[in-house]
């Protein structure tokens, strides 16, 4: 009875696809904190070039994260 309501594929793909973003999002929003603090560190310290790659690093991961944001949003509202 249960089968014939619940579409089983469906549901596990609801779930690796939830499984994907959520490492996803988490391991770059982890990139961009790691890549803001070691920029402020190596500018501190006066590493100009490595600060600056690090602050480019942390952007794009940040840009990725608020990226998965509106996908998220856009995704709910089309529902």
């Amino acid at each position: 009875m249960i089968a014939a309501i619940v579409d089983g594929g469906a549901l596990l793909q609801v779930v690796w696809v939830s499984l994907a973003c959520g490492l996803g999002v988490t391991a770059a929003y982890a990139i961009a904190i790691v890549g803001g603090s070691r920029a402020v560190e190596l500018r501190r310290e006066g590493h100009g070039v490595e600060a600056t790659i690090f602050a480019i690093v942390g952007l794009v991961a940040l840009g990725a994260v608020l990226a998965a944001i509106v996908a998220g949003i856009v995704a709910l509202s089309d529902k």
